[in-house]
Parts: structure tokens; sequence; C-alpha cells
């Protein structure tokens, strides 16, 4: 497995291609998730940052309540636009932008409407699951313990 050691870019002026250096390609799979500039535009963003600073300070208790790994996988139009990772397994709990980097319990794939009427408690997430509002892989029934995890966080 490959691990980086150092993650500042080293580049000097003048450094890059020059032109005619590269050629163009054939189109690449259209990237889905967005530049970190365009991420304010989206209202689960936020969201997604008040609750990983909620999870930081409470997570150890989160962990011991929980003990499951969670992907949300926050969609648009049916195209994944962020991806973020809630452990609550290990540790003191930590919750990431990105997808898990250790094996996931549950995959939740929902659209940026639906989720932030879940976390605003404005929506029964059985209610949406079971009319497929919203797509769940893995342990379907841990979906009960991420509801706790938004519920505590509202709170906050």
């Amino acid at each position: 497995m490959w691990k980086r050691i150092n993650h500042q870019l080293k580049i000097k002026a003048g450094d890059g291609p020059q032109v005619g250096q590269f050629k163009k390609l054939g189109s690449a799979q259209e990237l889905t998730v967005p530049h970190p500039l365009a991420l304010s535009e989206f209202q689960s963003f936020p969201v997604f940052v008040d609750m990983s600073h909620h999870i930081k300070e409470v997570g150890a208790q989160l962990v011991k309540k929980i003990n499951a790994i969670f992907q949300l996988d926050i969609t648009k139009n049916g195209k994944t636009i962020l991806q973020w990772t809630i452990d609550l397994k290990n540790g003191p709990g930590n919750m990431y932008p990105g997808p898990a980097r250790l094996p996931v319990d549950t995959v939740f794939t929902i659209p940026e409407p639906v989720f932030m009427e879940l976390v605003l408690g404005k929506m029964n997430p059985q209610k949406a699951f079971l009319a497929g509002k919203f797509k769940v892989s893995g342990k379907v029934l841990l979906g009960q313990k991420l509801e706790r995890v938004f519920k505590d966080w509202a709170k906050y």
C-alpha cells in the first residue's frame, strides 16, 4: 500500500507544461466531486462541517452507543456531489469528507433536498426510506442509529 509522507506541492515559478507539450486525450468520465471553492453552493455542506465539529467533541460517547461506520453519498440529478464518512466505530470517532477509509457498515445514497429534510427533522427517515426517497446498502437497520446521531447533533 502506498503512503504519502509529504502533502505539500513543490512548484516553482515557470514550472508547468509548455504549449504543445501535452496532447488532448479523449473525454474522461465526468468528475462528480465539486471543486472545493464550489462547496459553499451546496446546502448540506455547512451541515456536514458543523456535524463533524460536534462529532470531534462528543465522538467518544457516540462510539460507545453507535459502533458503526456510515458513508453518506449526497446526490443531485442522480450524480454524487458530496461524499462524507462518519466513523463511530474506531477511536474517539471521526467525520471526514470523502469515501470511507475502512470497511463501511452502511452506505446511504440521498438526494440533497431529502438529506436536508432528514437532518432538520422535517421528514421521518423510516417513512422516507420506505417511500423510496433514498437508498441504503449494507446493514439497513443501522439507519436508526444514524438517526440518533442527527438528533444528537440537532440538540447541539
